[in-house]
């Protein structure tokens, strides 16, 4: 009996070797055949288009192919370019910093969070992008620049906002990482090491901003701790008693207005 169970456990682990070995073939011959019928069913079943870019005679011309390339691969880098360029980043981490000061578990929600996030972005991010119609994307959609003067003068409002709000020792620290030499003003720094800087820039002043709106919710929840330790209800969770007392003290003075009010101050006025 365990001769003839040692034979099937071993004609099934060559069956199975078989089948990954017919499997990788056929999958070979699939790329194969896709591979080489390529050009043919693109003849075949569309004679008369030609695929590839075609020459043209005006060097800023670019072709329909080209465009629709470049259109996806903004698409593609649309949320980095949202997080990582904008106000977004701090707007969402000191909502988050809020959330958790506040002790409300998920509410509100990250949905509502990263919508509030998101439409303050615009809010703040309006003067940038009137700049870059005005200055980048009407002028090159009434043909009067060539794309390359297009994407210079796009580039130049997000870089004000960026440096704007980096700090010079971030700004310092990426510019010496990046082994080149250093620029003599802040049009030769690239972006490479704007980016960074000022996402950690950012970074920095939620954390600050998170640590003062945790202060007064903490001693909230340090008085409400002690009193239950001296009435004896060592049982009783404090989180469950400061909670009500942590939104009653949110409510009066008006939390959201506030902390709203003085993120989009930070920005238009830092």
């Amino acid at each position: 009996m365990k001769t003839a169970r040692n034979d099937a456990h071993q004609m099934g682990e060559e069956g199975e070797l078989r089948m990954a070995q017919w499997g990788k073939t056929l999958f070979f011959l699939c790329c194969l055949c896709l591979l080489c019928s390529r050009s043919m069913a693109a003849d075949f079943i569309f004679p008369s288009v030609q695929l590839g870019v075609e020459k043209s005679g005006d060097p800023g011309d670019v072709s329909v192919l080209l465009q629709t390339v470049f259109l996806l691969t903004v698409l593609t880098l649309a949320p980095s370019i949202l997080v990582l360029m904008t106000s977004f980043t701090r707007l969402v981490i000191v909502f988050a910093f809020l959330r958790q000061a506040l002790g409300t578990q998920q509410t509100p929600s990250n949905q509502i969070i990263a919508g509030l996030s998101l439409f303050l972005t615009i809010f703040i991010m309006m003067p940038v992008g009137e700049k870059i119609n005005t200055t980048a994307l009407q002028p090159y959609l009434n043909e009067e620049i060539s794309q390359k003067v297009a994407m210079d003068n796009a580039l130049k409002p997000i870089r004000k906002f960026m440096f704007k709000q980096t700090r010079e020792k971030d700004l310092a620290l990426f510019v010496s990482l990046s082994e080149k030499l250093k620029p003599a003003n802040r049009e030769e720094i690239s972006l490479f090491a704007l980016i960074p800087a000022f996402v950690i820039s950012e970074l920095k002043t939620a954390f600050i901003i998170g640590f003062v709106l945790f202060v007064p919710f903490l001693i909230i929840d340090m008085v409400v701790a002690s009193v239950l330790l001296s009435m004896g209800m060592m049982m009783l969770p404090p989180v469950m008693i400061s909670m009500p007392f942590k939104l009653m003290l949110f409510v009066l003075v008006d939390g959201w207005n506030l902390i709203i009010s003085s993120l989009v101050k930070s920005f238009t006025s830092g």
